[in-house]
């Protein structure tokens, strides 16, 4: 796959007229670009050293992921004008966290005020249901109410509007018990929080979409292509490439050898689960900038009978430490959802986060945990009424009883390496913020560099105004 990926590549450029045409081999490109001379560096680690015996190529952006959030950054990009090439090292798109998440539109009420989780949300959302409407993707604007079912959580309530309403959030209103009865019988609280502009979309469809338009942009897709690292020559990124069915049998003791190396302008790092693995096998690139990474793994369960489900808006508790609590969401289907729950997962080496190998098994014995959850606010669920669904892992940059912590985008102003982007802890709002963090990147990019940049240095960081 890569191979070809890179032949596509070629041909794209040779209907420009950039390049003459050239073999179908890696190595014959390299060598026919004269890209394969030595460094003038020394480098300490021998996986760099062996980086200098392979083909190189030159590239002008990179996306390392083709999950929702690397798609939207390719497809703005490519929209742009750029030569894109995204790489993942699974055989699609969307085959970790993208597809296995609520698939839910959220609205921006949970996050601090000012915080990119708040301002890209608010923003994604906007930009998610004009795309969806004028793209055709399936979705629904079917509101949520977040329900207090005690006393003791009616001034959490009160906190979630004032912070929703200082984010920007429209529509946003406190009611009575008796009211959200009237919306949906079969819930039981003391007060609600009701959400109009939350809602639900087919991630798979809004994700195909986006390749499709990246695609004919001239953005080149090369799967099962596994970046295992990268180091540095002077203030250029040099990354290693290798197909994944190479790492596959790959043991420990042995070390990564790339059949490639790519020298890009751009590089964005937005490798979801590994991202903070992959940052720190960039030899060169000072440790201390890379975060600590956390691994949140949730179930979900499905209603066994949905011919007259219990609810039409989605229903969501009071937030729980590390996520939003066991709530309900609905699938354009009809399928009711309750999940996901939070169970900390430790012992992920490098190479099973970059080939996605988690445990994504649901235990049904976890079911337990869940009708006393949901029986807070549904107390007419039935005893084996619900069923194993599928597992989800949330990348975080908090652990346990931590505090919740930021999108972390992360550019030359942190880190010092030109023509890098890695974006740490892209966890929800993800879906609903993708849009919006791809413009945000490219933004910060390309248009505001009489202010954010000088030359092609990028300024990319957690002040919105950059």
């Amino acid at each position: 796959m890569m191979k070809y990926a890179f032949e596509c590549l070629l041909r794209k450029r040779n209907s420009k007229g950039i390049l003459p045409s050239s073999s179908s081999s890696i190595r014959c490109i390299a060598q026919k670009k004269n890209l394969c001379s030595s460094s003038t560096q020394t480098q300490t680690q021998t996986q760099t050293a062996a980086a200098r015996t392979v083909p190189r190529e030159r590239v002008e952006c990179v996306v390392i992921g083709a999950g929702v959030v690397g798609l939207a950054v390719a497809r703005e990009l490519a929209l742009r004008g750029r030569e894109v090439l995204v790489l993942d090292s699974a055989p699609t798109f969307g085959t970790a966290t993208s597809s296995r998440n609520s698939e839910v539109i959220h609205a921006g009420i949970y996050y601090p005020p000012n915080s990119l989780k708040a301002i890209l949300c608010v923003r994604g959302r906007e930009m998610l249901y004009k795309y969806c409407s004028e793209h055709n993707i399936p979705h629904k604007q079917i509101g949520k109410l977040i329900v207090a079912t005690g006393a003791s959580e009616i001034p959490k309530l009160d906190d979630l509007m004032n912070r929703g309403i200082q984010n920007g959030v429209d529509g946003l209103r406190k009611i009575e018990a008796s009211e959200a009865k009237r919306m949906e019988p079969e819930l039981q609280c003391v007060k609600a929080l009701l959400s109009p502009a939350s809602g639900i979309v087919d991630t798979h469809s809004l994700m195909l979409s986006l390749v499709g338009e990246a695609e004919s942009h001239r953005t080149t897709f090369s799967y099962n292509t596994t970046v295992i690292g990268a180091h540095l020559e002077g203030n250029r990124i040099y990354l290693h490439v290798s197909e994944t069915k190479n790492l596959e049998n790959w043991n420990v003791r042995n070390l990564l050898h790339p059949e490639l190396v790519l020298i890009p302008e751009l590089v964005v790092n937005s490798t979801g689960l590994s991202a903070t693995a992959l940052a720190n096998r960039f030899d060169g690139l000072h440790s201390g900038v890379v975060p600590s990474g956390y691994y949140a793994r949730g179930c979900y369960f499905t209603l066994s009978n949905t011919r007259n489900r219990p609810f039409n808006h989605l229903i969501y508790p009071i937030p729980e430490d590390g996520g939003l609590g066991v709530h309900v969401t609905l699938d354009l289907d009809g399928q009711v959802r309750f999940g996901p729950d939070v169970e900390w997962i430790e012992g992920i080496d490098d190479i099973s986060s970059f080939l996605n190998r988690f445990d994504y098994s649901v235990c049904v014995n976890r079911s337990k945990q869940f009708y006393p959850e949901i029986r807070k606010y549904y107390p007419n669920l039935k005893d084996g009424s619900l069923e194993p669904g599928y597992t989800g892992i949330r990348p975080k940059l908090s652990g346990p009883r931590q505090s919740p912590v930021d999108f972390l985008i992360q550019g030359e102003d942190a880190h010092g390496v030109p023509g890098l982007v890695n974006l740490f802890g892209i966890e929800s709002p993800g879906l609903t913020s993708s849009l919006a963090i791809a413009e945000h990147i490219a933004a910060s990019l390309y248009q505001n560099v009489s202010h954010c940049s000088i030359g092609r240095r990028i300024c990319i960081s957690n002040d919105p105004q950059c």
